[in-house]
């Protein structure tokens, strides 16, 4: 059975940062791409940042660039978001995700994935 689980989140100030992380299992995903996806309450999921299988190629959502870093250690199985800079805006549940697909690209919509984690909440408060 696959699952992923996120870690991280928490309660913080304006300006600070936090370290989220995904722990997968029940298959590896060290060939295919990875990604961070937000939901806010009353709001549609919002695309935060995708990494390739290598983790040489990556992307951003406007809102998060120059703030947000992904990154992954394939011999752990494992996704990384570190966000730097947070904002109220920032407030959020946090879901990582995980596709079957073999690809070398990277993925920004979400029905691209095929496995998602339960989520972590991030609050910014201002």
């Amino acid at each position: 059975q696959v699952q992923l689980v996120e870690s991280g989140g928490g309660l913080v100030q304006a300006g600070a940062s936090l370290r989220l992380s995904c722990e997968a299992s029940g298959r590896t995903f060290s060939s295919s791409p990875m990604g961070w996806f937000r939901q806010a309450p009353g709001k549609d999921r919002e695309f935060v940042a995708t990494i390739n299988w290598s983790g040489t190629v990556t992307s951003y959502g406007d809102s998060v660039k120059g703030r947000f870093t992904i990154s992954r250690d394939n011999a752990k199985n494992t996704l990384y978001l570190q966000m730097n800079s947070l904002k109220p805006e920032d407030t959020a549940a946090y879901y990582c995700a995980a596709t079957r697909t073999y690809s070398s690209g990277t993925y920004l919509a979400p029905n691209k994935y095929d496995y998602w984690g339960q989520g972590t909440q991030v609050t910014v408060s201002s």
